[in-house]
């Protein structure tokens, strides 16, 4: 649904270019719900304006949904954006229109028949909780309520990708959880793909399917939940799945295991560290991302037998990191 091949951006200032976008290329399949992570200054921004081409990229190409967006005429442009629904941090609703005028208006810009935009609005006020708050005006609405607005605005026009930049950011944590849940509700009806922008891991791991890490414009780590939390050294993966920092005594070393999948691979995992007779556990975590249990577990494993112990872990199918301390 998404493909960015060698995407580079370069703003010229005073004081010379300036890398926003740093050689992107990622692949995001259709009804994914991908989190984009990173922080301030990572490039987060600057992609998701390339992804709907209010940036044009310097080098590289932008595809979504079949279209090249970074080389289309104004004219096509207009009706590629149709396809692409955005949801924003702060929600920027008319104040002087009722929720469901806000949910019409870009079917009106779209020049869609009155009737069928008041039947459109029906239903998507219905598909984001809001059945007979149509009549409300922005100023009568909770926040959540107001992004709820906002994302059946978003889906207004039948986007085939929905672009969710910092849609929590400005919401308590409750009223987060209910926000995600309905963004998972909607792919899982509509078959949607949905990126999410954000500097939170905790919107990833309630959410979504994959993720990429961002830094400095590049692309760090990125993948499904279930692989990058087993892959060692993953820095997405000690945000995602954290374990608590413990110590060890003199002669022992602390080691990292993890595993992901169904079930009955996490109580396989359980199995192998716990019938494991010269390794500890210390501490651990799991957790279910994407719909996949993941854990990961600190062990406390003596020098000497080390290289066995570990042997023993990779045998049994867990992945295993050294020298974690």
């Amino acid at each position: 649904m998404i493909t960015l091949q060698d995407l580079r951006k370069v703003y010229a200032t005073r004081s010379g270019e300036v890398v926003a976008l740093d050689g992107i290329s990622l692949e995001i399949p259709q009804g994914q719900i991908h989190g984009i992570v990173g922080q301030s200054g990572a490039g987060k921004s600057t992609l998701i304006r390339c992804l709907t081409a209010l940036e044009r990229p310097t080098t590289g190409s932008v595809v979504v949904d079949g279209a090249e967006v970074s080389v289309l005429s104004e004219t096509q442009l207009r009706r590629a954006r149709r396809r692409i629904g955005m949801v924003f941090q702060h929600v920027n609703l008319f104040e002087a229109r009722t929720a469901a005028a806000n949910i019409a208006y870009p079917l009106a810009v779209a020049g869609v028949p009155r009737a069928e935009r008041a039947t459109r609005v029906a239903e998507l006020l219905d598909l984001v909780g809001l059945g007979g708050r149509g009549d409300a005006y922005p100023a009568q609405l909770s926040g959540g309520q107001k992004q709820r607005v906002g994302i059946a605005r978003a889906l207004a026009t039948e986007p085939a990708v929905l672009l969710c930049d910092e849609p929590t950011s400005a919401l308590d944590s409750a009223t987060t959880r209910q926000i995600l849940r309905l963004i998972r509700d909607v792919r899982d009806r509509l078959g949607i793909t949905v990126v999410i922008i954000t500097h939170e891991t905790s919107v990833v791991r309630e959410v979504c399917d994959a993720a990429t890490l961002l830094a400095d414009g590049r692309i760090v780590e990125s993948g499904p939940l279930a692989d990058v939390v087993t892959r060692p050294g993953s820095k997405l993966s000690q945000a995602l799945v954290p374990v608590p920092d413990v110590g060890v005594a003199d002669q022992r070393t602390l080691v990292q295991v993890s595993a992901g999948g169904a079930q009955a691979q996490i109580a396989h995992a359980l199995y192998a560290i716990a019938t494991e007779p010269d390794a500890h556990v210390v501490a651990g975590a799991i957790e279910t991302l994407g719909g996949v249990r993941v854990g990961r577990w600190h062990l406390d494993v003596p020098d000497g037998d080390r290289a066995a112990v570990l042997g023993r872990l990779r045998a049994a199918g867990l992945a295993v990191e050294e020298d974690v301390a």
